[in-house]
């Protein structure tokens, strides 16, 4: 769903972050959303990033994102520091939500960096509930760490970790005695993400919630062999030889497939696997979804086995 919108306001959250609130072009409301949800901003022709929604999920007047501009931006964090402005026009996509809170006793957050705006309304919502909770948020320094002022409010439930004046969040501290019933979500750096992933090793499985913008370190890699790809719907068979994606050879054939990130983060292409072994190379799909098969990021992954057979 593509929704027009409106910049209504942009805000400095803290050295290097800008929160933007998107209200509908209409007038009217946006789509609704629950905490853990992102949206697509359609920036520029060519250029569109996903952000994470970290306003309050009962206004549905607003969205809120929040926006780090990165040294080596791809262009999305330096479009919106340098050319976004109140009045500009945006399309959106979404929301949708691959990181949604889950059934659980209680919740441990460990959020760096940007990777705290998803957390954001998952606390409040926790809050709300009375489930118990705690968060971990590590930043380079204090300065660029966004809505400390609004996290204060919630007092010893937060803890704020600078790595300036603390180091490396202590995650053996945090994560290295399993807890029964709790659910663990992570959302920053890849760095942080790797770790959090290892420390969680030995918990219960399904207890570790991650949510990733960029692919892992060495996940697109591997040996690009060309492959037959049938579509099941409409019986074409299709080559999809070493140097093209899976996806640009069904698009090219005249089957839509819906894709934002085209690396394997955002979970958009998920497509079922009817016969056929993929070769993953997502950073979404859990261990357990990738050993099973029976579904594929078709935007970076290709096949081991000389056909795929696909529900498209």
């Amino acid at each position: 769903m593509e929704t027009a919108t409106v910049v209504s306001d942009i805000v400095t959250e803290a050295n290097g972050v800008v929160s933007l609130s998107l209200t509908a072009a209409d007038g009217g409301t946006l789509p609704a959303w629950e905490p853990g949800a992102h949206i697509d901003l359609l920036l520029s022709p060519g250029l569109e990033r996903q952000y994470s929604l970290c306003g309050d999920p009962s206004d549905v007047g607003t969205w809120r994102v929040a926006v780090l501009r990165e040294p080596e931006s791809r262009g999305g964090s330096q479009f919106v520091h340098e050319k976004l402005a109140v009045g500009d026009q945006l399309t959106c996509r979404g929301p949708r939500n691959n990181f949604a809170l889950t059934e659980a006793d209680a919740c441990v957050f460990v959020a760096g960096g940007i990777g705290i705006t998803p957390i954001i309304p998952m606390v409040a919502a926790c809050e709300a509930a009375g489930r118990p909770w705690h968060l971990v948020y590590g930043g380079r320094g204090l300065d660029s760490m966004a809505f400390k002022r609004q996290l204060a409010r919630y007092g010893d439930k937060v803890t704020f970790w600078p790595q300036d004046t603390k180091g490396l969040i202590d995650l053996d501290a945090l994560l290295g005695e399993a807890q029964d019933g709790t659910a663990v979500y992570c959302c920053g750096p890849g760095p942080l993400l790797d770790a959090v992933q290892a420390k969680c090793a030995h918990w219960p499985e399904g207890a570790l919630h991650v949510e990733r913008f960029r692919p892992k370190a060495g996940a697109l890699d591997g040996e690009n062999r060309p492959f037959q790809v049938v579509l099941d719907h409409s019986g074409m068979e299709l080559t999809v030889p070493a140097d093209r994606s899976l996806v640009d050879v069904i698009e090219e054939a005249g089957v839509h497939v819906p894709t934002s990130c085209r690396e394997g983060t955002c979970g958009t292409c998920e497509t079922v696997v009817l016969e056929g072994t993929p070769d993953h190379r997502d950073s979404f799909l859990t261990p357990q979804e990738k050993e099973s098969g029976e579904i594929m990021m078709v935007c970076c992954s290709r096949a081991i086995s000389d056909r795929l057979v696909l529900d498209l």
